[in-house]
């Protein structure tokens, strides 16, 4: 029996479009994201080769690979990550909750949009690397001056989408709400919340990537622990495989991060599907 259209999904690629069965989605973007890892891999390998480079300069994917298998199997590369995996996890949950409350205050009052707005985004003109060394002068040299970092650098991509998401909500369904007598809290849950969401959740998978960036930048002003301090030791000591292992361990956390916020959307916002 012939699949039907409904049972079906589109597949986009540069060389067309093709419909597939949906039990099959899963399988196809799997395999094309395999394909994609061999070919950089191999297109790495082979720059490699022609270019005959060094292994301080360039390492070779398997020079990498065996770096990345003794690392795992030593307690300091956990140690690490996990450090390094608090400050941006410390960083998102701050940056977002202070978000999410002025980005709220600043939907709603236009008294305290006209006043905080233009001092907020004037903040965002100054480079974080460069207040980075006074935070860990102020907050000492601990996790507490990464975990300000990365509060920062989401606070401003998570405060706008909130203050849009609100201001997004239809006057229309304000003036139904109006009628139906809802109070302030049932506004705000019942119709603030679920028309906002999708436009703080797409904040939120910004902040996730950006989290990551501002713990690194905290790490690389002063450190003893932290991916970003295992990179600094791996460029001093010429040993650029063990930077690849770093900047691979970033990259594997920065997909977890975007993963989970992703995966609560899916949860979240199954009814708009």
């Amino acid at each position: 029996m012939a699949v039907s259209k409904t049972q079906r999904i589109l597949i986009r690629s540069p060389f067309g479009s093709i419909r597939i069965p949906r039990k099959h989605a899963a399988w196809v973007r799997a395999g094309t994201l395999a394909l994609t890892l061999l070919a950089v891999i191999a297109a790495w390998e082979l720059l490699v080769r022609i270019g005959n480079y060094p292994a301080f300069i360039l390492p070779t994917p398997g020079a990498v690979w065996a770096e990345l298998l003794r690392s795992i199997q030593t307690p300091s590369f956990w140690n690490h990550v996990s450090a390094t995996l608090i400050e941006v996890a410390g960083g998102l949950i701050i940056g977002g909750a202070l978000a999410i409350i002025l980005g709220y205050a600043l939907a709603k009052s236009t008294v305290a949009n006209s006043i905080l707005s233009p001092l907020i985004v004037s903040s965002q003109a100054v480079p974080i690397v460069a207040i980075a060394p006074l935070l860990a002068i102020w907050f000492g040299y601990g996790l507490t001056p990464k975990i300000v970092t990365g509060t920062l650098i989401v606070f401003f991509p998570i405060l706008i989408n909130v203050t849009a998401g609100i201001r997004s909500v239809e006057p229309n369904l304000r003036d139904l709400m109006r009628s139906l007598q809802a109070n302030r809290r049932q506004m705000f849950l019942k119709l603030e919340i679920p028309a906002a969401l999708p436009m703080v959740l797409s904040g939120f998978k910004v902040g996730a990537t950006l989290s990551v960036v501002g713990a690194i930048v905290g790490e690389f002003v002063n450190s003893d622990k932290g991916l970003g301090f295992l990179i600094k030791q791996g460029n001093g000591e010429y040993n650029t495989s063990r930077t690849f292992v770093a900047l691979i361990a970033l990259v594997v956390m920065a997909l977890l991060m975007y993963g989970s916020v992703a995966l609560l959307e899916r949860r979240w916002l199954a009814w708009k599907r």
